[in-house]
């Protein structure tokens, strides 16, 4: 296993630099192809988050390939290498793995224990098996990680650590009221209809808003999550859709905003905001969850406006404390990087011993052949008794050392044993690689859709 991910996170970089270098979906699918076209690269995958942008890949060379995932970042995102070099991260390996696996159990977010996460990386993976650029390794690391994040969540109480984004703006926004109190009775306008922003629009309804107003680029997107919001035996809230060109009026009557689009400007310019506000009474609360900024950060300045963006949430969430489950999050995270990276070194040296015991059958079959030719008048019960004794013979000397090796080679630094194998047995290297070429094959089979 040579993983390396090369990202830069809310931990790394300042939110301006991050706004810059977000990618859209086609920008990330790019990315993928040009990654696989890489020398270094056998394997890609993308984890390309509001708060994250992360560049996963199967390498045979460290430093070549730090440098050309650096590049690729780089590139793609728009921002300058020497620019954005600074605030990259580099994990290597079991590193690599245990920085995928902190990320899956919401370690690593903004806000602490956050579950969100789990959906973006099963959309990682899902985009790298559309595109066939997540091979073996990564099919094993990301459904694995999707198991590590489930698990944590299950067995402690991470949830209780942090709040999902959404629900630790309306928090903020809220500034020390009971955010059901707070939010009673209000208006709130939601702009966007993706996975966050109806995520926002279901925790306003469990807030207990009374209305809701989605707004999207694609009517038909903003009237389905109307229409889940509607439906019988769910919130009660009201709710109905409107186009995009009509947001102005819409914040006019709005006392609460949250913008999530995956536009590349602003969608709410300081001139927009400024006119909602007059002749209206009460104060305006924004919350802008897009990454780059939806929302103009200067409408701050305005009187009557609480603005709450990504920014913000990374300060006041630098203070949250840190529930007494994280500690056993963590411990689960120690145990699972330790049983993936056992499970790969053991599934290193698998076609190796496949390879040989292949050897060993070929070798019989050839023995056999020879004193059948040796010994004609052997009868068809005889042959296949001499033919079973050589079978079981050989089986026997095989087991033990085969069970061995692979308990060996499951240990850290058992890499080198395939390497002893193939050298005492003189296999064939096309051979394992045929073998090894199957096993990826049949991986892809069993991956492909589960997501």
């Amino acid at each position: 296993m040579s993983l390396l991910v090369v990202g830069l996170s809310h931990r790394s970089a300042p939110v301006s630099v991050l706004e810059r270098a977000s990618l859209s979906a086609d920008t990330q699918g790019k990315l993928l192809q040009d990654a696989l076209a890489a020398e270094p690269a056998a394997e890609a995958a993308v984890l390309a988050t509001c708060n994250r942008i992360e560049l996963y890949a199967d390498v045979d060379k460290f430093h070549a390939g730090v440098a050309e995932l650096s590049t690729l970042l780089s590139q793609h995102s728009g921002v300058g290498l020497e620019e954005l070099t600074p605030y990259l991260y580099v994990h290597y390996e079991d590193r690599a793995v245990h920085h995928l696996f902190s990320v899956a159990c919401g370690l690593d977010s903004m806000v602490v224990g956050e579950g969100q996460i789990l959906g973006q990386i099963k959309d990682s993976l899902a985009l790298g098996q559309e595109l066939h650029s997540a091979g073996r390794l990564l099919n094993d690391l990301f459904q694995q990680s999707l198991r590590v994040g489930k698990r944590a969540h299950s067995e402690t109480g991470i949830d209780r650590a942090g709040q999902s984004l959404v629900t630790f703006g309306l928090e903020q926004l809220a500034d020390g009221t009971p955010t059901e109190e707070w939010a009673a009775g209000r208006t709130a306008l939601v702009i966007g209809a993706g996975s966050m922003s109806s995520l926002a629009a279901a925790t306003l309804a469990r807030a207990g808003v009374a209305e809701i107003v989605v707004a999207n680029r694609t009517r038909e997107r903003a009237e389905r999550l109307v229409q889940i919001l509607t439906e019988p035996g769910g919130t009660g809230v009201r709710a109905r859709a409107a186009d995009m060109v009509s947001v102005g009026d819409e914040l006019a009557r709005a006392d609460v905003v949250v913008s999530c689009t995956g536009a590349t400007g602003l969608v709410l310019r300081t001139e927009d905001v400024e006119a909602a506000l007059e002749g209206r009474k009460g104060r305006l609360a924004l919350l802008d969850l897009a990454m780059p900024r939806d929302i103009d950060a200067a409408v701050h300045r305005l009187d009557g406006v609480r603005l709450v963006d990504i920014e913000s949430l990374a300060e006041a969430s630098a203070d949250a404390p840190m529930a007494a489950d994280v500690d056993r999050v963590r411990t689960i995270v120690a145990a699972e990087v330790a049983a993936f990276g056992a499970a790969q070194r053991a599934a290193h040296i698998t076609p190796t011993v496949v390879a040989l015991r292949a050897m060993a059958a070929d070798v019989v079959a050839s023995e056999i052949a020879r004193l059948e030719g040796r010994l004609p008048d052997l009868d068809e019960r005889q042959r296949a008794e001499v033919s079973q004794t050589v079978r079981r013979v050989v089986d026997k000397l095989l087991h033990a050392p085969t069970v061995r090796i692979k308990q060996l080679a499951a240990e850290p630094g058992g890499a080198g044993y395939a390497d002893a194998l193939r050298t005492l047995f003189d296999l064939d290297p096309e051979t394992v690689a045929s073998v090894s070429r199957a096993d990826v094959t049949d991986a892809d089979i069993k991956n492909r859709g589960r997501v």
